[in-house]
């Protein structure tokens, strides 16, 4: 270890989360500053508190105490702060030229009241950004502000003759979900009475079937809340991405992030428009437009077909045989190419050894299989209704690509409906929406339209994905208090799979094949889980 002088370890103490250990956290620090010395890092042999020390804190020209509020200057305007570091930054990207310095550095921010269409937009990130979003299955949506329900008002469809038609159809899908609340909680609750869990479990369980129930009423106006820790790199090019879309509501969100992550990270984010943002923003906008002028004109007069849920449109013929070569490849010193020849003059049963040494200690689904299932590919062509899409849409580290959310490929209707008797109310309200959809689309586009189709109908997407996220996709959703919706999708994704590579699915051991209607209340054992939890917590903090 690196030995400090006592009044080195003093003024360094602040900063780290230990002084006597290889292993620390930067603390007390901005974001812009943990960047900068990390990109400084790279390029010395100093140790992180030495660089800190010598090339920050004692450089004067670093500006280091104003960017900290550091000793003399504590309580330093954090606008100055803030511009110190702007300025600081900008002469390490002169000094070493690398900009990859901003997903060193991140923040969080909160985007509140945006419509369901807009949350999907900022989730989009496949790396570098972690959402959280307010759910439908733990919160009711039935509430009013001042007199109105909470979803968005689209200004190009408020600014349009179809102002009143927009708002009668998205009150009256907010009506019938307040609506069957309390009949859906009673049906419940008489269905599958309290047994010896506690009345805090029983009754989250009973508010979260009811959710799982009625959300397919939601439009996609329905606003949320949207949570987002990011690197500085990242950020600036959602704010990019988003400032290209169609819609107004993604534009006026996009410009209030770039103005508060301004306020803490500018460095970072401030090439999102201007001299590098406004020609990527252009260059995204207009390949959008051409694009979807050519799609239209190319399948103006193909049929909508609406048959399967899951279709495996494609997948990588020599799986097996590139997966085990690529399993064995980092335990030997030949070349891949001798690696494949080796694999290819294997039998059978030699093969299926490889696959079962790979995954063999496997005991929960946190196990995954090694990178070695990296090496193949499936290509799906999924369609499920919009709120299912919204729990899948979580795993993006895969490719996945979606349609504009419309009514022409149906709507699903909870099972429970019927027995509830909400059916028919259901089927008419769904036709409201879709009558409105058809109006809305015509004159304003398909973009604007979504804000009106409910959660229940569905949507078309494709995935592509290797065989290691097909484990961790499938393990995760098909767990019993998931949606019976999305378990169904993730279970028959995996059976297309099982049809042509089941050596490579075979150890995928912890798959829930449950039938969801017989569970009754999937979320049941979850809430025992918590409460074991919760108890344990007591004990250990007391009450």
């Amino acid at each position: 270890m690196e030995q400090f002088t006592e009044e080195e370890a003093r003024i360094l103490a602040p900063f780290f989360s230990n002084m006597d250990k290889d292993v620390f956290v930067l603390t007390n620090l901005p974001e812009v500053v943990k960047g900068a010395l990390f990109s400084r890092y790279s390029r010395s042999a100093k140790s992180i508190r030495r660089l800190l020390l010598d090339e920050f804190i004692r450089d004067e020209k670093a500006g280091f105490k104003e960017i900290v509020a550091y000793s003399e200057a504590m309580g330093e305007n954090q606008v100055i702060a803030t511009k110190k570091a702007e300025e600081f930054y900008d002469r390490v990207l002169v000094g070493y030229g690398d900009d990859s310095v901003a997903e060193l550095g991140g923040g969080h921010i909160a985007c509140e009241n945006v419509s369901n269409i807009a949350s999907k937009l900022l989730e989009d990130s496949r790396i570098g950004i972690s959402p959280l979003e307010k759910s439908t299955r733990y919160v009711y949506f039935d509430e009013k502000v001042n007199g109105e329900y909470l979803y968005h008002r689209e200004k190009e469809i408020m600014d349009s003759k179809y102002a009143d038609l927009y708002v009668e159809t998205c009150d009256s899908l907010f009506d019938s979900y307040a609506k069957w609340i309390e009949p859906t909680k009673k049906a419940m609750m008489e269905k599958f009475p309290k047994g010896e869990e506690t009345e805090r479990a029983y009754n989250s369980t009973i508010r979260a079937k009811a959710c799982d129930i009625l959300r397919g009423y939601l439009p996609a106006s329905t606003k949320t809340n949207v949570g987002l820790f990011g690197n500085g790199r990242s950020f600036e090019f959602l704010i990019t991405k988003m400032l290209s879309n169609e819609l107004e509501e993604s534009r006026s969100v996009a410009n209030e992030m770039h103005a508060e992550l301004m306020k803490v990270m500018p460095s970072f984010v401030k090439r999102a428009t201007g001299k590098y943002g406004d020609p990527t923003i252009k260059f995204l906008s207009e390949t959008r437009k051409g694009m979807r002028s050519l799609a239209e004109k190319t399948f103006a007069n193909e049929k909508i077909e609406a048959k399967e849920e899951v279709v495996l449109t494609d997948y990588d013929k020599d799986a097996e045989e590139k997966v085990i070569a690529a399993a064995l490849y980092p335990f030997t010193e030949v070349s891949m190419e001798q690696v494949e020849k080796k694999v290819k003059a294997m039998g059978k049963a030699e093969k299926l050894k490889v696959i079962q040494e790979y995954c063999a200690r496997r005991e929960n689904r946190r196990h995954k299989p090694g990178r070695g299932f990296e090496h193949t590919f499936y290509e799906f062509d999924l369609m499920c209704n919009y709120a299912s899409y919204r729990d899948l849409h979580r795993h993006r580290i895969l490719t996945q690509q979606r349609q504009d959310l419309g009514t022409k490929l149906g709507f699903d209707v909870p099972f429970e409906a019927r027995e509830i008797g909400f059916e028919k109310d259901f089927a008419e309200k769904m036709k409201m929406a879709a009558d409105a959809h058809s109006k809305i689309a015509k004159d304003l586009g398909a973009k604007q339209a979504q804000y009106i189709v409910p959660f229940a109908y569905r949507i078309r997407w494709s995935n592509y994905l290797n065989m290691r996220e097909l484990y961790h996709l499938v393990e995760l959703r098909s767990t019993i208090q998931g949606h019976p919706d999305y378990r169904r999708i993730v279970l028959k994704m995996l059976q297309e799979v099982q049809k042509v590579h089941p050596t490579l699915v075979e150890p995928m051991k912890f798959v829930d094949w449950r039938n969801s209607s017989k569970i009754g209340l999937e979320r049941l054992e979850a809430e025992k889980k918590i409460d074991r939890k919760l108890d344990e917590m007591n004990k250990k903090y007391g009450q």
